[in-house]
């Protein structure tokens, strides 16, 4: 069609993207979806209960709209994900049911708008267009949901601590590893929201104490852009990048308790000759065990969430209750990248010390020169050196 001159094609109502679609799960995001996602695109995802870290990745990969099959908020709990972004502008369609993974294809080009989303002209699903001020009442309603959310941790955790007792107090079942840990610092990078900033804080601690890298999840290809290669990379056979598991020394994957690998083909394809950890417990904490079992003196986690919050945002009934049992088994050996980065920051390293004395010293030096005394003091030193070697000869006659 041609339009009148002078007069140009109004752009279509609403957020226009190419559609991504991440499949039926209910519950995590698919990590090769995350990666999958450019600039511009929509993301078709499948998540009860949207969490903080998803959405992060999400407003990270540049997205302008998300649809959720789901509910991003099933008034549970008060989970973070849709507040961040909607707070970052991206639209956010919620509860359209899993039609629209049968009538939208993976990389066509879909509109949202008042509700609905349009492949061309045609509805092909509808929703709920979620506002900062409907996440908003929505958060507020979910905060109720607190007290029975909190009894289903506790329950949780009691039954993961009978169900991986002797991994927790005698290490069975944890891997051996060809890196050396027993004595030395070790440094986890986990795939949590704030990795990158709390990473960057630890750059001069990494290069001065030199600690063994771990890697988790997305948190190996954070130390890979910091220009750091991780000895240890831990996680699932799906996030898990071959490129940096190739390079690293040991990688180390969730087993089911009878030894059996999800994904195992898939890495020895790649070339990556994996060690499995019989466990239930989460990649994270798997890390954080595997550094304590091998004897670090001190473990440092950057990029994890053990807050209250973190402990429920995890789109799922309970979330992780290895979490508070891990730490409590660490003790005193974990501390947190943000106290350890504020500690270096003000620590006066022995090398500022003499750099320090050096030029105190150079320009005491320059100061003599100029005001003529120099010779006088050389002078002067010579003479009390020579006195004090006849008093010592004296001495020793």
């Amino acid at each position: 069609m041609k339009w009148p001159r002078g007069r140009t094609k109004e752009a279509p109502a609403g957020v226009v993207g190419t559609a991504r679609l991440g499949g039926r799960s209910g519950g995590e995001v698919p990590p090769e979806l995350l990666r999958r996602l450019s600039r511009g695109d929509i993301a078709v995802i499948d998540q009860v209960d949207l969490d903080r870290a998803t959405a992060h990745a999400l407003v990270d990969a540049g997205v302008t709209g998300v649809v959720n099959v789901s509910p991003s908020i099933s008034g549970r709990y008060p989970n973070l994900g849709p507040e961040i972004l909607t707070d970052a502008g991206i639209a956010l369609l919620d509860d359209v049911g899993e039609g629209v993974l049968r009538r939208v294809r993976d990389g066509v080009e879909v509109r949202l708008h008042d509700g609905g989303v349009f492949v061309g002209d045609v509805e092909v699903a509808r929703g709920f267009s979620q506002t900062p001020e409907t996440v908003g009442d929505q958060l507020a309603e979910a905060r109720s949901g607190l007290a029975a959310q909190l009894e289903a941790f506790s329950a949780n955790t009691t039954e993961f601590m009978g169900r991986e007792r002797a991994m927790l107090l005698d290490g069975v079942g944890v891997p051996g590893l060809e890196t050396a840990m027993n004595g030395r610092t070790v440094l986890v990078v986990a795939g949590g929201a704030d990795r990158v900033e709390e990473l960057r804080g630890l750059k001069h601690f990494v290069r001065e104490e030199r600690p063994v890298l771990v890697g988790v999840g997305g948190g190996a290809e954070a130390l890979r852009t910091a220009g750091f290669t991780p000895a240890v990379v831990v996680g699932t056979a799906l996030e898990i990048d071959s490129e940096l598991a190739r390079k690293a020394v040991d990688v180390v994957i969730p087993a089911d308790t009878d030894g059996h690998i999800a994904g195992l083909a898939r890495l020895q394809d790649a070339g990556i000759d994996p060690v499995g950890f019989p466990s239930s417990a989460n990649p994270e904490d798997m890390a954080l065990i595997l550094a304590q079992r091998h004897g670090a003196s001190l473990v440092v986690a950057c990029g994890f969430d053990a807050t209250l919050s973190g402990f429920l945002d995890r789109g799922r009934s309970g979330s992780n209750p290895s979490t508070l049992l891990t730490r409590l088994r660490l003790g005193p050996t974990l501390v947190d990248a943000s106290a350890v980065a504020a500690l270096h920051r003000h620590r006066v390293t022995t090398g500022a010390v003499l750099l320090l004395l050096l030029a105190v010293m150079a320009v005491g030096a320059t100061a003599l020169l100029a005001s003529g005394l120099a010779e006088a003091i050389v002078m002067l030193v010579r003479e009390g050196w020579a006195a004090a070697l006849a008093a010592a000869q004296g001495v020793g006659g």
